[in-house]
């Protein structure tokens, strides 16, 4: 599993990229933004910043176009993230693709234990819909994973946004049945964060002693606090988290510096 040796006493180090939304042409364009020129940077943020990463996570929209071609590249981009790496599908993906490749290796599986907490990644796309949806198997999943590990600190993964962001136009695309899956987790105390991608901008929350996190796109962002879709100028990014042993958990945004971006709308939409 990891790349070192870590025990139930040790801090695990996390590295999450979200929304890369890359295509099978490595010229391929998001509102006017190079997608694969806009991770090529996040990760060189990455490589400069986290020399000792035990787990990456990659939750959704990986693909724009869904694409095994677009897969391979994300692949290719980020294979110098020296340690294990799970995927997670979201809208913008094709999870039969993703399941057809990649479903046999280690990048689909949905549960790992690392320290002493169990990460739980759920897909919660629907093919042909932009919001979200666990299926009863996933619900299922989570249960389990999260019945099965009481004594671990968990944290819970989707693409979806489970709660309000206070972003009008993102009310209906997130997840479309966030009661059924906060029932569950509101039952285990053991749950630290839930963390998620999708709206394409950071967010810090809390609920029912609960973490609340999201984090930018490595390619375009959106505005928060926006009644209308609204593009941000702000650069990309990725997020890393500290888990340590007794459950707290420290976590950061990191964004490309001297980033600039000027949104265009002529390109292939959102």
């Amino acid at each position: 599993m990891p790349n070192r040796q870590l025990t139930s006493e040790s801090s695990v180090l996390l590295l999450q990229l979200t929304d890369s939304h890359l295509f099978a042409e490595a010229e391929g364009t998001l509102l006017g933004m190079n997608t694969a020129d806009s991770l090529r940077q996040v990760m060189a943020r990455v490589m400069a910043e986290q020399p000792a990463v035990d787990l990456m996570l990659a939750t959704g929209d990986l693909s724009q176009d869904g694409t095994l071609e677009s897969y391979k590249r994300f692949q290719e981009m980020t294979a110098s993230i020296d340690a294990p790496h799970r995927w997670m599908a979201g809208n913008h993906d094709e999870a039969t693709v993703m399941a057809d490749h990649f479903g046999h290796t280690e990048l689909m599986e949905q549960v790992v234990d690392i320290g002493n907490w169990r990460i739980t990644l759920l897909d919660s796309s629907v093919s042909g819909s932009v919001p979200g949806w666990l299926a009863d198997s996933q619900l299922t999943l989570l249960e389990a994973a999260l019945s099965g590990a009481p004594e671990r600190h968990h944290l819970v993964c989707l693409h979806h946004h489970p709660v309000s962001i206070d972003c009008k136009w993102m009310e209906p695309i997130g997840l479309r049945n966030a009661d059924a899956f906060l029932a569950i987790i509101d039952r285990y105390p053991q749950v630290r964060a839930l963390l998620w991608g999708h709206i394409h901008q950071h967010l810090d929350r809390e609920r029912n002693g609960v973490r609340l996190l999201a984090t930018p796109s490595t390619c375009v962002q959106f505005e928060p606090l926006s009644e209308d879709f609204s593009v941000d100028r702000v650069a990309p990014g990725y997020r890393w988290l500290q888990l340590h042993p007794d459950g707290r958990l420290d976590t950061a945004v990191s964004r490309v510096p001297d980033f600039e971006f000027a949104p265009g709308f002529g390109g292939s939409g959102y």
